[in-house]
């Protein structure tokens, strides 16, 4: 069962959940939910991978960057600071005991922190529904 992890994250606009797969399963299933939502994905960075490049060694951890312009040029140009968190951004990592987590900046934390008014809030609201089916 996933569960957000509460606490510092929380603290920091963090929402941290425990995906019921391993990492692959869990990262091809992202990206179905992305694509059957007619997300697009801009950018996915593996950080493991980079860091093999380099000679250092690291758990496994991948940022996807994905959105919708429909949803999140209105966004930008009402608040245009949001542009630093914007395209939404999920990190999928797996931890020293094999648990896969799902990482995201809150909604809330946003529009917070950038001034995004709560009318457009709802454009960005999605990924948390993601994520939790991300999850299941």
């Amino acid at each position: 069962m996933s569960t957000p992890t509460m606490g510092v994250e929380s603290g920091r606009g963090i929402e941290r959940l425990e995906s019921s797969r391993g990492f692959d399963e869990t990262l091809e299933h992202f990206e179905k939910l992305l694509a059957a939502r007619g997300m697009t994905v801009f950018a996915k960075i593996n950080f493991t991978s980079d860091a093999q490049k380099s000679g250092l060694e690291m758990p496994r951890m991948l940022l996807l960057v994905f959105g919708n312009p429909k949803g999140g040029t209105p966004v930008m140009v009402a608040a245009p600071s949001s542009a630093l968190d914007l395209p939404l951004k999920v990190l999928i990592s797996e931890d020293a005991d094999a648990k896969v987590w799902l990482s995201y900046n809150t909604p809330e934390y946003l529009a917070m922190r950038h001034g995004i008014p709560e009318e457009l809030v709802k454009n960005i609201a999605g990924i948390r529904v993601l994520v939790k089916d991300a999850v299941a």
